[in-house]
């Protein structure tokens, strides 16, 4: 059953958790103080683009295509390196890329806020599709770790299942506390992110190195010691 199985690492709720946190900062780092576009869906972008076409701005237009284009690029790269660097390191593809995320937001943090936005608007749209294509289910239930429009529209569901008694109510419960945790979350993530930038400006991104160093600590212990022999199962959701 899948109560019963035993979960990787990087599979773990808490795992989840904090980088949903990391994610909010994200977003609120980007829209105060990196060009004001949003950085871990695109859904807003693709309508900001639309709006500045209908108004004749064709280069207000063009300039949403810079973080469009670099979160199908993370898309594209977290789909496809996993596969070839399978067998050749000793670590987990989740592991190098939360170290990849450590080097990038060491790496922000010396862009001055007067350099343009897009630099920093393209290595954060490109780090939050990687971090949403590679973590996918946490401890057997999808999941996002950049967004929150699913997590609403599960505790929705789950909400119906509970009515609908398709489900019983201890598990809707379980699967309200999952989505509604990790919606508090990102926004705590964000509203983190507002007090940083703040008072630290461009160098808040610092801020979110703790808890990738966290995380890379843990998955690389993981990948070393209790799962090494672990690490050709592919985690839930791929």
């Amino acid at each position: 059953m899948e109560s019963q199985r035993k979960y990787l690492e990087c599979e773990k709720q808490w795992v989840y958790r904090l980088l949903m946190v990391v994610a909010g900062f994200y977003g609120g780092y980007a829209m105060v103080v990196r060009g004001g576009a949003f950085s871990n869906a695109q859904t807003g972008n693709v309508a900001l683009m639309a709006l500045a076409l209908g108004n004749g701005n064709w280069r207000g237009a063009a300039y949403y295509l810079i973080p469009i284009s670099a979160y199908a690029a993370g898309a594209l790269v977290s789909e496809l390196l996993p596969k070839k660097l399978r067998r050749k390191i000793f670590m987990r593809w989740d592991t190098l890329l939360t170290l990849f995320e450590l080097v990038m937001v060491a790496a922000m943090g010396f862009i001055p806020a007067s350099a343009p936005h897009q630099i920093c608007q393209v290595i954060i749209n490109f780090i939050c599709s990687m971090q949403y294509n590679t973590f996918r289910q946490a401890e057997g239930v999808s999941q996002a770790t950049t967004f929150c429009t699913n997590h609403i529209r599960q505790i929705g569901l789950s909400l119906a299942g509970g009515f609908s008694r398709k489900k019983s109510w201890s598990e809707t419960g379980r699967r309200i506390w999952i989505h509604g945790s990790m919606i508090l979350c990102f926004l705590v993530g964000v509203a983190a992110a507002a007090v940083a930038c703040r008072f630290l400006g461009a160098y808040a991104i610092w801020c979110n190195l703790l808890p990738l160093a966290i995380l890379f600590a843990d998955l690389l212990h993981a990948d070393l010691t209790t799962e090494k022999n672990l690490l050709e199962i592919t985690p839930g959701g791929h």
